[in-house]
This record gives structure tokens, sequence and C-alpha cells, in this order.
């Protein structure tokens, strides 16, 4: 068992995945700000960091009961602005990029994954219990936010992406 903000529940919990995987996600992007030479960036990332502990909270308060913070439209919105603005300066490839580049940007799209495995989790949890849609909403979100950001690393370091594109059978 382990405790919540405002009960208890088996360390299995639904719940529990979800505030943990964020917190690895958490610990993955302070990884990329320790790594990062973009004083900028690095600012950008240790909002999100300081959101997801926010979002991390609200996930990690029981069913019934008050979190004490909850994550602001704002701070999605805020997001969804940095997005277009990341993706203004590098635009998205139109093939599929494979993950990688410089070694900042290959953290960032490994934070991405994890970002991805977290919404999955709260999804799960929102199938048992009530989440607040924003909580998925700045998830979502924040996987476009990461691929972005990978790509402006990349293209600010003057690396181009590797793209991924379909075999023929019979050809490698």
């Amino acid at each position: 068992m382990t405790d919540l903000i405002g009960g208890r529940v088996k360390k299995s919990h639904p719940r529990v995945e979800a505030y943990g995987t964020v917190d690895e996600l958490n610990s993955v992007l302070g990884m990329v700000r320790a790594v990062m030479d973009d004083r900028e960036l690095a600012r950008k990332v240790e909002k999100v960091q300081r959101d997801l502990f926010v979002l991390g909270s609200e996930l990690a308060t029981a069913q019934g009961f008050k979190p004490p913070v909850k994550l602001s439209a704002a701070r999605l919105k805020a997001l969804e602005r940095e997005i277009d603005q990341f993706q203004n300066e590098a635009p998205s490839p139109r093939l599929f990029v494979l993950p990688g580049g410089s070694f900042t940007a290959a953290l960032v799209h490994f934070a991405r994954a994890v970002c991805r495995r977290a919404e999955r989790c709260v999804v799960a949890l929102s199938e048992e219990e009530q989440v607040r849609p924003i909580v998925l909403q700045y998830l979502n979100r924040l996987s476009d936010w990461l691929f972005a950001l990978a790509l402006l690393i990349n293209m600010r370091m003057g690396l181009k992406e590797t793209t991924w594109q379909i075999r023929r059978k019979g050809k490698r």
C-alpha cells in the first residue's frame, strides 16, 4: 500500500502508475536540462518540469479529495504557443524522424516516449476514476512539444534529421 493525498491505495493501482510515470518523465527532463547549453530552452524545460509536479500532485490525490494545486489552462495555452514557435523555427519533416541527432535531442526524444507512456497510464486511470481533461490534454500536447523541441535543438546545432523511409520487399 502507498499513501495518496487523502487516502491509500495498492502500489499496483493505476493512479500510482500514472503519477509514477509522470515522475519518471520529470526525471528524464532533468537530465535534458542538465546537458542543455541553450539557457532559454533550459528555462522552458524547467517550466514544464514545474507543470509536471503540479500535474503529478493532481494524480497523487485520491478520488473525492481536492488536490493542493491544479494545472491551469494558461499553462496548456503557453505550451501550445511554444510548439508554434518551435515549429516556425524548425518545421517538421514530412517523413518520420528517427530519434537521435545530438545527445540532447536524443534525450528529448526519450522524454517524448516516456511522456506518451504517461499519457497511456493516465488514460487507463481515467477509465476507472475521474481525471480532469486538462491533465490528458497537457500530456498529449507535451509529447508534441518535446518532438518540436528535439527538432529545434538539432536545427540550432546544424544537424540534419535522419528520416525513416519504408523499404520495399527484397531491398535493404
